[in-house]
């Protein structure tokens, strides 16, 4: 079979859907050795160049120009006999010829119909001309968790038949053990305290960090964050830390073996996000041996599973009771790690690889 991406957000993303599609290419590739596996993109980078390596990936570059994404990478699959297109970050190319292929799209959420206040007028509305028509045009659409099948379901308007939902997997350094030199280099290297609590993501409203602050007030509790900043919203939580002396550090320039590590060395993990499509975060800390607190909304409770602990995140009350529970409990910190671990295997490779495998075959048959 030879299958055909979208590869933009392969070597253009450093976080989300650049990961998504990184660990989808490399596990089938991997799982399914036989297969050829195209990338088809302006242009590639550092971020994809361990994937190229693979024998059975090669990169096909498609014509330069505003919209070659949408009316060329389609017919350039074609054009090299691809079985299957596959488009990893909700959408389609416009333009086809007349030769046989299917098309599969994997949408991650539609957060911008849910929390319309994050967005502007003129992208909410671009971003659902895309997702619509990328939904009508494909044979099949994942979608990364059973929330956001609701979501495509209630928004688009698509028929239930017409979704999978196959989930995510994490990046393989939060799967391996680490050397104890390693471990005191990443601590040494970012001055880490001996006790904190990790948060993970982009500094933004909808992933909440702002309330995990003021749930920190007079705990002395440290707290390490790693994220890229927006500034408007960061100053907002500087201001807090600063108004409370929160310790907390921010962390940049971190590799993935790194943040790995930092998730092993973290008491807890902490994501109190208003709402995901899946929530990568909470499986690397759970495939860490990290106890996690996260949100009890969207598809955070399908990442946690049973043995993780939910707050409500509009609640920094609940947030600090919580907080401070686990921080208190070595063992119980470990009971839930512990039982984490043992739910998120279903998150690894080679199940989410069968999945994807078994829905090119049904939709080629």
């Amino acid at each position: 079979m030879k299958i055909a991406f979208d590869a933009k957000r392969i070597f253009s993303s450093v976080s989300g859907l650049g990961n998504y599609s990184r660990d989808l290419v490399r596990i089938l590739s991997e799982y399914y050795p036989e297969n050829q596996y195209i990338l088809i993109s302006k242009k590639t980078s550092e971020k994809g160049k361990e994937i190229l390596k693979r024998s059975n990936v090669s990169h096909f570059k498609t014509s330069k120009g505003t919209l070659s994404r949408q009316f060329k990478t389609g017919t350039d699959a074609q054009k090299l006999g691809a079985d299957i297109f596959h488009g990893l970050s909700g959408e389609l190319p416009l333009k086809w010829n007349s030769k046989s292929i299917k098309k599969v799209v994997t949408i991650h959420d539609l957060i911008f119909e849910r929390y319309p206040e994050y967005y502007t007028w003129i992208d909410r509305k671009i971003h659902f001309w895309k997702f619509k028509k990328a939904a009508e045009s494909a044979d099949k659409i994942i979608a990364i968790s059973q929330q956001t099948k609701d979501d495509i379901i209630h928004y688009l308007k698509v028929p239930e038949s017409k979704i999978e939902v196959i989930y995510q997997g994490c990046y393989h350094a939060f799967k391996e053990e680490h050397g104890h030199e390693f471990i005191k280099e990443v601590k040494e290297k970012f001055q880490l305290p001996d006790r904190f609590i990790l948060n993970v993501g982009t500094i933004e409203p909808r992933k909440n960090l702002l309330n995990v602050v003021k749930a920190l007030q007079g705990t002395q509790i440290p707290l390490v964050v790693v994220g890229t900043k927006k500034p408007k919203y960061f100053q907002l939580v500087k201001k807090e830390i600063d108004k409370n002396k929160i310790n907390a550090q921010f962390l940049t320039g971190v590799s993935m073996s790194e943040l790995a590590v930092i998730y092993r060395l973290a008491d807890i993990f902490i994501y109190p996000s208003f709402f995901e499509g899946f929530g990568i975060p909470v499986i690397e800390a759970l495939f860490s041996k990290t106890v996690v607190i996260t949100s009890n909304t969207s598809c955070l409770p399908e990442a946690g599973g049973p043995d993780s602990v939910y707050i409500d995140p509009k609640n920094h009350l609940d947030i600090q009771a919580k907080i401070k529970f686990l921080w208190e409990n070595e063992s119980e910190r470990k009971r839930r790690a512990d039982k984490g671990f043992d739910f998120v295997q279903k998150f690894n490779d080679e199940p989410i690889a069968n999945e994807l495998m078994n829905l090119y075959q049904k939709i080629i048959s």
